[in-house]
């Protein structure tokens, strides 16, 4: 008898200690996420980046996914600052190992970084709806759902959209915000629909599969998010800090990303934003 009450003592000490060093509850807005590449963003960042874009911008967004696995399963935000503080401006560098998606597909093409629950039909502008989706979920990843009257984008490898952006500027071009991973940039562009799209790229000769579209029923990986090849989402180009930001027509910066894509590495068959 003695021995079966000493074992179940043990046990409830066991459960105790288990319980003092539990980790704390990811619904805590103030807690940084632990599954995210980089525990330095406050919890609350991604919630008022969300909310800023929902009220300030008027962009339709909503939570993706998130990554999996744990906090070592992608590069953390000090060490990809540090990689590309390395880095020569206009390389894309070393592209860090991909986290696992929190979706149920094992072979996910974007992992962590696309709708799931809520679907992308959920998007909107209310502040009640972003708030509360944040609080609940504070380091899911934040989404634009491009189209309609939100902004579309273009995306292509980092490198190439270095020299595009630069060729474009030094034309005298005024660019919109331009969001950038460790691996692919995007510039955002005029709502287009996918008439006036299909009409562009058939005047081309080739459109590179490096080259990617994100137009009606789309969605775009917007900062302080986490980037799925490791990493973060920063603003290469910063939206304006209040009101809609201006954005250029999707004609204006198309033949530069054409040609600035031709032959760029980054294309393949696995989407890397």
């Amino acid at each position: 008898m003695r021995e079966i009450l000493g074992r179940r003592l043990q046990r409830i000490r066991n459960r105790l200690t288990n319980l003092r060093s539990a980790p704390v509850q990811r619904d805590d807005p103030a807690v940084p996420d632990p599954a995210l590449p980089g525990t330095a963003l406050p919890g609350t960042a991604l919630r008022d980046a969300a909310l800023t874009c929902a009220t300030a911008r008027r962009w339709p967004v909503l939570p993706g996914v998130g990554p999996a696995g744990p906090p070592g399963a992608a590069v953390s935000a000090v060490s990809a600052a540090s990689a590309a503080s390395a880095t020569p401006e206009g390389s894309a560098g070393p592209v860090p190992p991909a986290a696992r998606c929190g979706c149920p597909d094992p072979d996910c093409p974007v992992p962590g970084a696309h709708p799931f629950d809520p679907g992308l039909l959920a998007a909107t502008t209310d502040p009640r709806m972003v708030a509360w989706w944040w609080t609940r979920r504070p380091g899911a990843p934040l989404l634009l759902a491009t189209g309609g009257s939100a902004p579309c984008a273009v995306s292509l490898p980092a490198a190439a959209a270095a020299r595009a952006v630069a060729r474009l500027e030094g034309q005298g071009m005024r660019l919109g915000p331009v969001a950038a991973t460790p691996t692919r940039w995007s510039l955002l562009v005029a709502p287009y629909s996918l008439e006036r799209l299909g009409e562009l790229l058939y005047a081309k000769d080739h459109v590179p599969s490096a080259l990617r579209f994100h137009g009606e029923g789309g969605y775009l990986l917007l900062p302080p998010s986490p980037a799925s090849g490791g990493g973060r989402v920063r603003w290469e180009r910063e939206p304006a800090a209040t009101g809609e930001p201006w954005l250029p027509d999707v004609e204006a910066v198309v033949d530069a990303l054409v040609e600035a894509s031709s032959g760029a590495s980054g294309g393949g068959s696995r989407l890397a934003y």
